[in-house]
């Protein structure tokens, strides 16, 4: 019969609970279900009064709430009602019921009946006996579930009972077991848990958000490891594969002509280095060439050591090399010329004018020093019309040079000596000959070692001047120097030149009939100026007038017991050594 209300019914596997109850004869009052049903024995009482405060039927602790359904009617007489009985878990459908006091009989109520009609394929839900309704979700509880402990049942109080709800009320939170999770609770199809309780949670869903940060974390690792093996072998070898850097093409490879690079392309080819020996000596200096004969200007002191008996090599900016051999030469100068025959192809050196030189002019210098051939270094003209030295070393005053020089500051060294000063058309205006070193003057013969270098006060003789002589020894083999006719006291410490009392060997110290006698200088007149420039030793004397010709007409400044006079003179001529 379906009246609208649930009907409750045990574990499906087996005959309803209800139906394996006895059924106590039926008491007098009739059918209308006010008479006592006697139990077997008897039982506490039970107050309904607390049964029907509590809304819901007494369950053991870990049991789950087992109200019998009633047995289907049949058609007949109406069954008589049947009290209501607790069960436990352990306790069988079919055990005796023990005897219980006979209690007032409460009204009949009508026997629910279930939703649905049973279902012969069904399964019994874990768990004890319980509604049958469709299953839940699974939820796993946190932990295990102890095994259900056998509770006995509660001892029946003699009376009347009070007769099951037909709609399960809220179960009260039971505490967990020790070393377990709380107990299953009744499962209400109908409704939800109350607060919660019983109904273990849904089982979280993995986090997508974890998962893919673990694996970002595992990627940047791997990443990590096999970047640092890239890394480690690329700086150890060089990279992965043939390193290439990058470069400039070929280009122009042409120079303006006033520049350094182009004043050593056009002048090259006209330098040579000499390598000299002979005496039991040997040096190395530079020459450059004067005509295609063959005619090579070079400084005395670099071919000294072969004048009776040397060998002199010249080669060429090309790498060709022949023998020379002295033509003319001259101490005073310090100057020489050498020649070379059977070579073609000869580039001389176009030849400046010095006189038109001025004080910061660039210049390019080309030498050998310390047998480096080819050697170019650059600067500037820093002073002219210096009067230096050279030479010597005899010690008689006949390899003694006298040169007004040009100063330069480009470096010349040991072994540039007789090479060309160029200016900044590559033509010659001067021929390399002395430096000055730290701890005194020093010529650039490019001798043997101890040879002081280059501080940057290097000095050439103008080329005016090498014209002359090299024309001369190349004509007449010997070169004339011009000459005024006196005698010089070397020892005078004043200021200027003063004419000796004596000449060399007891002679007079102006020669009668010379330049001075004839422009009326006397014994210990002192020579102030020439051509207006001061001169402050007889050294300054000899280079002013070695700077000049034969013949050239010079103006003298001299001082005589305190008063100052004024000379002319006609400069004369000597043959040179």
């Amino acid at each position: 019969m379906n009246d609208g209300k649930p009907n409750w019914w045990s574990r499906p596997s087996t005959a309803p609970e209800a139906a394996k109850i006895p059924s106590p004869p039926p008491a007098d009052g009739g059918d209308d279900g006010d008479g006592d049903f006697p139990l077997p024995a008897p039982q506490p009482p039970v107050e309904a009064e607390a049964v029907a405060d509590a809304g819901t039927t007494e369950i053991s602790d870990v049991s789950r709430p087992a109200p019998a359904p009633e047995a289907e009617s049949a058609p007949g007489p109406e069954p008589e009602p049947v009290p209501a009985v607790l069960l436990t878990k352990e306790q069988p459908a079919d055990a005796p019921v023990a005897d219980a006091p006979q209690a007032p009989a409460a009204p009949a109520q009508p026997a629910p009946q279930p939703l649905h009609a049973p279902d012969e394929y069904r399964t019994p839900p874990y768990g004890e006996p319980g509604p049958w309704a469709p299953a839940p979700p699974v939820q796993h509880p946190a932990a295990s579930v102890p095994p259900q402990a056998q509770v006995p049942a509660p001892p029946q109080a003699p009376g009347p009972v009070a007769p099951v709800p037909p709609q399960q009320a809220a179960v009260p939170p039971v505490p967990p077991q020790q070393g377990g999770t709380a107990p299953w609770m009744q499962y209400d199809p109908w409704g939800g848990a109350v607060g919660g309780v019983g109904v273990l949670p849904a089982p979280a869903k993995k986090s997508r958000k974890g998962l893919a940060l673990a694996g970002a974390l595992v990627f940047a690792l791997v990443t990590g490891v096999i970047g640092g093996g890239i890394g480690a072998y690329v700086e150890r070898n060089g990279g992965l594969t043939t390193v290439e850097l990058p470069q400039a093409d070929g280009g122009d490879t042409d120079r303006a002509p006033e520049s350094v690079a182009g004043i050593a392309a056009s002048a090259l080819p006209g330098v040579v280095t000499l390598h000299v020996s002979g005496g039991g000596s040997s040096g190395t200096g530079t020459g450059f060439v004067l005509d295609t004969k063959g005619h090579i200007l070079t400084n005395n002191h670099v071919v000294d050591a072969a004048e009776s008996s040397g060998d002199i090599t010249v080669t060429f900016s090309s790498g060709e090399t022949a023998r020379a051999k002295i033509v003319g030469k001259d101490t005073g100068y310090d100057l020489a010329v050498v020649q070379v025959t059977g070579v073609s192809g000869l580039r001389p050196l176009p030849l400046g004018n010095s006189d038109n030189v001025r004080v910061g002019d660039p210049v390019v210098a080309i030498g050998a020093p310390f047998d480096l051939s080819n050697t170019v270094t650059s600067g500037i003209i820093s002073a002219k019309e210096r009067p230096i030295t050279a030479g010597g070393e005899k010690g008689d005053g006949t390899d003694i040079s006298y040169v007004d020089a040009l100063q330069t500051d480009a470096p010349i060294n040991p072994g540039n000596s007789g090479g060309p000063l160029l200016d900044s058309k590559g033509r010659v205006i001067g021929i390399n000959s002395a430096i000055r070193a730290a701890g005194g003057s020093g010529d650039g013969d490019g001798g043997g070692a101890g040879q002081p270098g280059s501080i940057g006060l290097g000095f050439a003789i103008p080329i005016n001047q090498g014209k002359r002589v090299a024309e001369e020894l190349i004509n007449t083999g010997k070169a004339t120097h011009p000459v005024i006719g006196v005698s010089l006291d070397m020892q005078f410490n004043g200021d200027g030149a003063r004419v000796g009392e004596k000449g060399k060997d007891g002679a007079a110290s102006v020669t009668p009939g010379g330049p001075a006698a004839s422009a009326g200088l006397r014994p210990g007149d002192v020579i102030t100026k020439v051509d207006g420039q001061r001169v402050h030793n007889g050294e300054e004397l000899i280079v002013k007038i070695r700077a000049h010709r034969p013949g050239d007409k010079l103006r003298l400044t001299l001082t005589r017991g305190g008063k100052e006079l004024t000379k002319t003179l006609t400069l004369g001529s000597s043959q040179g050594t």
